[in-house]
């Protein structure tokens, strides 16, 4: 049995998590090398990530669940195996430990696309989302193609009660939680009846496989390749989805003719250039409800996780939001009704 190194001091704060990891490398024969444990900035889960750096080899990334799981179930794995048959760069799974609750991964660094993108050029800018427009289009083409029931994102889809559910989730965590806006029950009524317009719109659209968070977070550079991470919750979904996730991103500012140029090439490659005007009133119908639905987590998460790191992504957020519904005067009600509350959409 591989003995601990006594060297190892594990930089985790949590000793229930701290112990989790030591019997994780105990297990794998890492605590017999000299190696360093480095945490990693997490997302928006409860997950915890930390980095193994292992001594002439490659490093290693520690997934750390809230809980035990079953390996064989769970939907990163699953996913994971659709993804890689489509076939999308994802990280390599290496090994786990199911009652510890430990994924080990293949390390892809720490560059993320918004990252790369305060030192590129622009051409670099450019073509690095060109590659990652490029991506959707194939997990849109092929992701048809495999469609499986033993696929997990195949059985689940942003359906009306799914798109309701984050509406509410926004009125309650974002309108009223954070900003304390005092929401009449008359007010309430029509701001849900506006939402449950663009949710039937939405929910009706015919429906492809959708990462359902596809941001520059949410991709990796490495070796001038991008790599798709945090993908355990796709399903079928518009697909304006993962488009306006990724080009109406709430951690990247791009200028509206770079927008326009990224939209005609995904449209290029799905060979619909022709339906363009009704394809942008759809991308920004659902950019409209993916920016609502990301105010909603940044506000979930200051108030209810005590994590303010996603405030300054607030304004960008709600500036995209006021950009839509001015657009449009279907949305002229909603507007007005958001408007009441949030003085940055007047």
């Amino acid at each position: 049995m591989a003995t601990r190194n006594p060297v190892i001091r594990l930089p985790i704060d949590d000793p229930a998590v701290r112990d989790r990891v030591q019997a994780f490398l105990d297990r794998s024969g890492l605590s017999a090398r000299r190696i360093r444990v480095v945490p990693l900035t997490g997302d928006a889960s409860d997950r915890k990530y930390f980095r193994v750096l292992v001594p002439s080899a490659a490093s290693i990334v520690l997934a750390v669940h809230a809980q035990p799981f079953d390996f064989d179930t769970l939907p990163f794995v699953n996913v994971a195996e659709l993804l890689r048959q489509i076939p999308l760069p994802v990280p390599a799974i290496l090994g786990h430990e199911d009652d510890l609750g430990i994924l080990a991964l293949e390390d892809l660094g720490d560059v993320t696309l918004q990252a790369h993108l305060g030192t590129a050029s622009h051409s670099e800018h450019h073509a690095l989302y060109r590659q990652a427009v490029g991506l959707i289009a194939v997990m849109q083409r092929h992701g048809a193609e495999l469609a499986d029931d033993r696929f997990l994102p195949y059985g689940i889809a942003f359906d009306v009660d799914k798109l309701t559910w984050e509406t509410n989730f926004f009125i309650k965590h974002y309108l009223e939680g954070y900003r304390g806006a005092s929401v009449t029950d008359a007010d309430r009524a029509a701001i849900q009846e506006e939402f449950a317009k663009i949710n039937t719109e939405l929910a009706g659209e015919p429906r492809v496989l959708c990462h359902r968070d596809y941001h520059s977070r949410n991709l990796m550079l490495r070796n001038g390749r991008l790599h798709v991470i945090d993908f355990q919750d796709a399903r079928m979904g518009p697909d304006t989805y993962d488009l306006a996730s990724l080009l109406r991103d709430s951690y990247v500012d791009l200028p509206d003719a770079v927008l326009d140029d990224h939209i005609a090439y995904f449209l290029a490659l799905k060979a619909q250039t022709r339906a363009e005007p009704e394809f942008r009133r759809r991308f920004d119908l659902m950019s409209l409800q993916r920016n609502l639905k990301a105010l909603s987590t940044f506000g979930y998460q200051t108030i209810a996780r005590q994590n303010p790191v996603y405030i300054q992504y607030m304004p960008r957020t709600l500036r995209y939001v006021r950009t839509n519904l001015q657009k449009y005067p279907a949305f002229g009600r909603l507007h007005g009704l958001l408007a009441a509350h949030l003085e940055e959409l007047r």
